[in-house]
């Protein structure tokens, strides 16, 4: 039967007995004092669990078998050497020198094999492929550490190596040989054949529609379009693991505006940020962006967007920055069919000559709209359409398109992907068409 292993509300209990001089969970050293002490009161007659008690010691911690023990190697070292037999010697010097001297040779090799994993080390990449500009270098993993000593060891054939190599690598000598045993090696292998059949699924969303997309989009998509559920973490893991990279998106520069004229008028900024009113068709939000595609040319594209469901309601796209981008876009927003006008609804734009202009003004009143305006040169009054126009130029290959036709083509297949297929996750996790049947549904 094995002696019981103390807790650390035990040790904290024994510790306060004056008779101890450390306690750790596996073992207990008594002082010497404790030690005479038990070796006369035995003499007297008393029995081993007494003494403990008297002495103020909890039998029931200690245990009957771990005190049967110690009486048991206190007699006999009281026997064959007396009062002196019974006190530690631990702490006093053997006469041998605790660390071995060691010789030139040995002191020559150390340093050339602690060299050879410092180069082994700085030949991996010292910055995070992944990781944003300014990041700082990369903290490589204690596996990473292993497979380099083992590396380094079985290159340059050092024998009796490894307990020097872990301590100049920081990690521990255990943890390398643990990590060449059978088991771990079998366990990684099984753990490999899992990430690749979830590398593949992941892979599947990654590419979906055509548009590369980070983890938050994958899980989404893999939910939404593959009744798959995977942990973020996960997803995020299996992409570091096997390389796979979403462009990061660039920040746009701020835009400059057009300069209205006199006959334009400029109306009071009545949406003030609130872009979700949780009701469909209650902000409207529109705005007009350049696309630069094949050989220098320029479109012009015009969106009026639900600032609640993230919906695109209507877009124009010209090649031509004229009046009719503005108008135009308002009247396809009228035969949309799915677009359901609320309650004192309104429009909101910048201040940019287009939306100034009185025929503008005028069709907006005719569809019964309010009209809102952003402050002069604030991007952040008209958010939501912002964001989106980053989105369409950071996943839709404008540039390959090489005529008009081609890029109209593409424009409106990415918004029709971006309304029925692309989930967002300040949305429930819907596309902005399901958020819409949603809203509508609980109103």
């Amino acid at each position: 039967m094995s002696k019981k292993t103390f807790t650390e509300k035990e040790i904290a209990i024994l510790s306060k007995n004056p008779y101890i001089q450390s306690v750790s969970s596996k073992g207990i050293t008594y002082s010497d004092e404790f030690k005479q002490h038990f070796i006369s009161e035995f003499n007297k007659g008393k029995f081993s669990r007494q003494i403990f008690e008297e002495a103020g010691f909890d039998v029931d911690i200690i245990g009957i078998q771990r005190i049967k023990s110690a009486s048991e190697r206190w007699r006999n070292a009281f026997k064959k050497a007396g009062v002196l037999g019974l006190n530690d010697t631990r702490k006093e010097s053997s006469g041998r020198p605790r660390v071995t001297e060691l010789s030139l040779e040995e002191k020559y090799a150390r340093l050339e094999a602690q060299m050879n994993l410092l180069k082994a080390e700085n030949e991996l990449p010292k910055k995070d492929p992944h990781a944003r500009k300014g990041a700082g270098e990369v903290k490589l993993p204690a596996s990473q550490k292993y497979i380099l000593i083992r590396y380094v060891i079985e290159k340059y054939n050092l024998k009796h190596m490894v307990s020097f190599l872990c301590e100049a690598a920081n990690v521990s000598r255990s943890g390398y040989y643990n990590y060449f045993s059978q088991k771990s090696v079998e366990q990684r292998k099984r753990q490999d054949a899992k990430d690749e059949e979830s590398k593949a699924l992941i892979l599947k969303a990654f590419h979906f529609k055509g548009k590369m997309k980070g983890a938050r989009q994958i899980k989404m998509t893999l939910a939404g379009q593959f009744q798959c559920v995977f942990n973020l973490k996960k997803i995020r893991r299996i992409m570091k693991k096997y390389d796979i990279v979403c462009p990061i998106r660039k920040a746009n520069p701020y835009r400059r505006m057009m300069k209205a004229t006199q006959e334009h008028r400029v109306v009071p900024n009545l949406l003030n940020r609130q872009f979700k009113q949780d009701a469909p068709g209650k902000v409207l939000l529109t705005d007009i962006t350049y696309l630069n595609y094949h050989s220098g040319q320029r479109a012009y594209l015009s969106v009026v967007k639900d600032g609640s469901t993230g919906e695109v309601l209507a877009h124009y796209l010209s090649n031509r920055i004229t009046m009719d981008l503005a108008t135009n876009t308002l009247l396809k927003l009228k035969k949309n069919r799915n677009f359901k006008k609320a309650e004192n609804a309104l429009i909101h734009s910048d201040q940019g000559t287009h939306y100034t202009h009185p025929d503008f003004q005028k069709l907006v009143r005719k569809l019964r709209l309010r009209q809102s305006m952003s402050r002069r040169g604030n991007c952040w009054d008209n958010a939501p359409i912002e964001s989106f126009f980053g989105h369409l130029k950071d996943e839709v290959n404008i540039k390959a398109c090489k005529t008009f036709e081609e890029l109209q083509c593409e424009i409106d297949k990415y918004i029709r992907h971006y309304n029925h297929t692309r989930y967002q996750w300040n949305l429930k996790k819907m596309t902005p068409v399901q958020y819409r049947n949603h809203l509508l549904q609980v109103a």
